[in-house]
């Protein structure tokens, strides 16, 4: 897949500013009413929308630059973006150039396009655990959507005649202008409620409860969201918003995360500490065997590669950290007194030593 920096023609340290002038400049170019019929400069447009729909938006920019494309793989959409058509281009950026569809007052005319509307998004949070997040899952979701009464009835409104949008045209030195505005009277539905059946609402809509299965990225972590097109709320015409699924972690029992590696504390006797010791401790997909070096030091910190979370859209894993703590115990038996006093009249032979306190 083509780099969207290139697509646009600019570089990674190009402002916001920049990349919104190089975007209109390519979509005036590639605009299919100054290339009617032409399939290259169609498919240059929509490329063009893409990348400007990524790196226009400063969360999906600082992804991108991150990942790449695999930022983005299993996160909404077929490729991981959302296919883009025309109508969601001229209603998503058209107002890059002034007005609601700026290209019929560019152009003096052109086709006549509906302004693309839909019904409201719909977010929700779901909880994934960690062994979820590392395996991947399912998740059922219960869901109240709007949707269009099959009993609602509607006219086709008067004043637009079903287009959603009325057209003003004057006069001027320039020649004619014609300018496009959505209509006052349907809203830009092109069409009105005739009959609100019972239960519904007066513009013919009911709460429909759902229950949808929810795939839960491997790797998936607080703050990432998933984008599942077109199951958000109707309008009157049955175009739907999208549903936005936000994931959020569940407190694990011993783990706590740090990007992909996995960090759990692990506490041993002071003789271990000394001698050494091979011990057995949990993963996020079973247990494994850790060696403790003999002499370790309270605070140490041993690794386990590949034993975190996978990344998303790679195969690669992060390491699980293991802190090593000491434990001091308060209380002593006779016997582990009496070990202890021995060695404990040797250490007090040893010079004690003084460091700078650096945190």
């Amino acid at each position: 897949m083509k780099d969207f920096y290139d697509i646009l023609g600019v570089s990674k340290s190009s402002s916001e500013a920049e990349i919104k002038k190089a975007y209109r400049k390519i979509a005036m170019k590639y605009h299919p009413d100054r290339n009617p019929d032409n399939k290259e400069a169609e498919s240059k447009f929509k490329e063009a929308a893409e990348a400007y729909s990524v790196l226009s938006d400063k969360s999906k920019r600082q992804k991108y630059d991150q990942f790449g494309h695999s930022a983005f793989n299993g996160m909404g959409g077929q490729s991981g973006f959302n296919s883009m058509n025309m109508e969601d281009i001229f209603s998503q950026f058209g107002d890059i150039f002034g007005g609601s569809n700026p290209f019929e007052s560019f152009f003096g005319g052109g086709r006549s396009r509906t302004q693309s509307r839909r019904g409201g998004d719909i977010k929700v949070k779901i909880e994934v655990s960690f062994e979820e997040i590392a395996e991947g899952g399912e998740k059922k979701i219960k869901l109240r959507r709007l949707k269009v009464s099959p009993q609602a009835s509607f006219n086709t409104c008067s004043m637009c005649g079903g287009n959603g949008q009325v057209t003003r045209v004057t006069n001027s030195f320039l020649g004619q202008m014609r300018s496009t505005s959505i209509c006052p009277q349907c809203n830009g539905y092109g069409k009105q409620i005739k009959n609100s059946p019972s239960g519904s609402d007066k513009n013919g809509m009911i709460k429909v409860e759902e229950t949808l299965k929810i795939r839960i990225p491997v790797g998936v972590e607080n703050g990432n969201y998933m984008t599942l097109d077109g199951q958000g709320h109707e309008d009157i015409n049955g175009n739907a918003g999208d549903l936005y699924v936000f994931f959020e972690e569940k407190e694990h029992t011993y783990f706590s995360r740090y990007g992909n590696d996995l960090l759990i504390k692990v506490i041993i006797g002071y003789s271990q500490a000394i001698f050494g010791d091979k011990i057995t401790v949990p993963t996020i997909s079973g247990q494994a065997s850790l060696s403790i070096p003999a002499g370790i030091q309270p605070g140490q910190i041993l690794r386990l590669r590949g034993k975190g979370f996978p990344k998303i859209g790679s195969s690669q894993k992060g390491d699980q950290l293991i802190k090593v703590q000491i434990d001091i115990p308060k209380n002593l038996s006779k016997d582990e007194k009496e070990l202890l006093q021995t060695y404990y009249k040797i250490e007090q032979k040893k010079e004690i030593k003084f460091e700078r306190f650096e945190d």
